[in-house]
């Protein structure tokens, strides 16, 4: 998910607290453990500073994404939070680890994926049935923070935050059922397939790869699915010429489930056709062809 989603996962956390009878010191800890925690996995984005042989695709949401990391995280947390509010108790360690797990399965539901499974595993787990910006999930939440402040009656605002969570909830059990419904139909079609969700709720794009054909489908579970694209891709280029010109092009070949390889005359160059729009994706690594070199 994006930043202002992880955001406000961490203020719907927080707001979901009984907070009667926190200090103000507590209620602060509360804050900086719950918005911490949804934050912290992607620490890694710093990764691209020292990045010089194009790993950060790799990097970005690897292992601080991990599932195994985060009693790590929630323990530096837990420290942070002790040591500025002087607070103690698990308490903090274990809403520390809902918010950062929160954030780590919550990237697994979008076509980018984690390494969930990290450092065990390099597999990218990701089921795509959710966009990387979810706006029904601002909806929600932002509806939930306007009917606790404004709204009037028998509901405390602790409630209203966790009715959010369950909506959520039956938001991504929807979507991930429908998404799971189209993969399952279309997935005899092809050697390889993939899907991601698209902006708008129930609508999917599928990509398929059989042999060296890529075929993209657009729909819903219920309109049935519309192809929009045929690819084909020159599977007998030599990658090795563009790795070593490109390190950044290996990288997108072992983190995307399959590419598109180009090879026109004026460049070699591979992409994900999951983020395939308008004629181009915007994961596209390539090198020009020099006239000794075609």
């Amino acid at each position: 998910m994006d930043t202002v989603t992880h955001t406000l996962f961490g203020l719907t956390l927080y707001g979901s607290v009984d907070k009667t009878r926190m200090s103000r010191k507590e209620k602060g800890a509360l804050l900086l453990a719950a918005v911490g925690g949804s934050q912290i996995p992607d620490i890694d984005v710093i990764s691209a500073w020292w990045d010089t042989q194009g790993r950060y695709q790799m990097w970005h949401r690897g292992i601080t994404h991990s599932v195994f990391l985060v009693p790590v995280w929630a323990a530096l947390i837990t420290l942070i939070v002790r040591l500025l509010f002087k607070v103690r108790g698990w308490f903090w360690f274990g809403l520390a680890a809902l918010a950062v797990l929160i954030h780590d399965v919550s990237d697994l539901f979008n076509a980018w994926g984690t390494g969930f499974l990290e450092p065990f595993s390099a597999v990218r787990v990701t089921f795509g049935t959710i966009p990387i910006v979810d706006v029904l999930f601002w909806i929600i939440m932002g509806g939930a923070f306007l009917f606790a402040k404004f709204g009037r009656g028998r509901w405390r605002s602790h409630h209203v935050f966790r009715i959010a969570w369950g909506l959520i909830a039956l938001h991504v059990a929807i979507q991930t059922s429908q998404g799971y419904a189209i993969h399952n139909s279309l997935k005899e079609e092809y050697e390889q397939i993939a899907l991601s969700a698209d902006f708008v709720p129930g609508v999917f794009t599928v990509i398929g790869k059989q042999d060296n054909i890529v075929e993209i489908r657009k729909g819903t579970l219920w309109s049935g699915m519309e192809e929009v694209a045929v690819l084909t891709s020159k599977e007998d280029a030599d990658l090795d010429k563009l790795f070593a010109a490109n390190p950044k092009a290996r990288t997108l070949y072992e983190w995307s489930p399959f590419v598109v390889i180009v090879e026109d005359g004026s460049r070699l160059g591979l992409y994900d056709p999951r983020f395939y729009r308008n004629g181009q994706s915007f994961l596209f690594e390539y090198m020009d062809h020099v006239e000794d070199g075609k």
